[in-house]
Parts: C-alpha cells; sequence; structure tokens
C-alpha cells in the first residue's frame, strides 16, 4: 500500500537538453540513472509513476522506446515544442488519480522525505488547485503537485499562446510552500538544484558521491 493512494507521479524526461548535449534523464549518479534514482524514491508514495517524453516529430521514430528498460509506461508530449507546459497539462489531461505530483527528471537532490511532505499537503489543500515551493529565484512548478480537474484550464492556456508555466499558473489558485517550510529538508538549500550543463553534472556527482 503507497503512502498516498490518490496521487500519480509524473516524471518529465526526453527534452532538448541543448546545453548538456544529451539526455539528461540517463545520466547516472552512483550507479543509477536520474530516472532510476527519482522513480526509487517514488515507489512506496504515489499509486503510478509515468514518464512523460518529448513529442516525436512526424518525420521521425517515437522516442518512447529508449526508457523502455525502465518498465514505466510513457506518455508522448501533446504539445510539440511547448515547453514544459506542455508536458505538465499533457501529463494531467492523462491522469488517473485526483492529484498529479510533476518532477522534472534532472533534481537528483529530492529526497523521500521532502517527497513525503510534499505529497503531505494534499489533506490540506481544500480549494488549491496546486501545491508549489517558492524559492529565491521564484515558484518551482517542475516539483509541483497538481490537481487533475485542472487539466482544462491548462489545455487552455496552451491553446491561447501561453508557454511560461508561470504565466499558466496565474490562472490558478495556489498553497505556496514557503522557504521556511522546504529548507528542513535541505540545509545547504538545494533540494531544487537542476542539471543544465555538464559541470552541473560533475559537481552533483561528487556531492552525492557514496
Amino acid at each position: 500500500m503507497v503512502l498516498f493512494p490518490n496521487a500519480e507521479a509524473f516524471l518529465l524526461v526526453g527534452g532538448k537538453s541543448s546545453r548538456m548535449g544529451r539526455d539528461k534523464s540517463l545520466l547516472e549518479i552512483n550507479g543509477a540513472t536520474l530516472i532510476q534514482r527519482t522513480s526509487e524514491l517514488l515507489i512506496p508514495l504515489v499509486s503510478k509513476i509515468t514518464l512523460v517524453t518529448s513529442a516525436s516529430p512526424p518525420d521521425k521514430p517515437a522516442t518512447a522506446n529508449r526508457y523502455s528498460s525502465f518498465g514505466l509506461p510513457t506518455l508522448a508530449d501533446r504539445w510539440q515544442n511547448a515547453g514544459p507546459l506542455g508536458g505538465i497539462a499533457t501529463a494531467l489531461a492523462a491522469a488517473q488519480y485526483p492529484w498529479a505530483l510533476i518532477l522534472a527528471c534532472d533534481m537528483p537532490f529530492l529526497t523521500k522525505e521532502w517527497l513525503t511532505y510534499l505529497l503531505g499537503q494534499i489533506v490540506k489543500s481544500d480549494t488549491e488547485d496546486v501545491i508549489i515551493p517558492e524559492t529565491a529565484r521564484g515558484l518551482e512548478p517542475l516539483c509541483a503537485i497538481y490537481r487533475t480537474s485542472c487539466a482544462p484550464t491548462l489545455a487552455a492556456t496552451l491553446n491561447h499562446g501561453i508557454r511560461k508555466v508561470t504565466d499558466a499558473l496565474a490562472h490558478m489558485t495556489q498553497r505556496r510552500i514557503t522557504k521556511n517550510e522546504w529548507r528542513t529538508f535541505s540545509p545547504d538549500g538545494n533540494l531544487f538544484g537542476n542539471l543544465n550543463t555538464w559541470q552541473d553534472y560533475l559537481e552533483a556527482k561528487q556531492r552525492l558521491k557514496s
């Protein structure tokens, strides 16, 4: 029995990774890919884990096959070239449970304790559409929980040409998790650190060296 049976998780994988030069989700830290690291944290917490892959152009084969070894269902992004917002909207439209935890694939410093706390906020949210951490750099929409009934709202914003996630969030009620709350789970403040460059990856490997 998982801790949060009314929630599922979606990992956004297969993005362009233009600065990294390769698929970030398949990078390894301590012998496990980033997909493996994150999914192992989630297995005891949520009812289902799905990988949201990039949309395949008509003249190219689907990218889902490269993730088949993980044994997780895959879902192709319905909005090609729409960035993370397209992935979030795709996930919510396909969700089977009331709440969807959306995570970027390249966040190696997430912990089970933090994700348990984040998912635990569901019971405190009666009317909010999204439960989202807030940092000095702004909101963290790729480590947040969305009420799946908001799928039509996000689809509408995309169809009106909106591509920035924070602009879409302006149409949704929010429960923001403050720095004072999440910092308990991250003394160094790097909880939401992600991997954009090869140097970021090397530094993360060193920091998480077992």
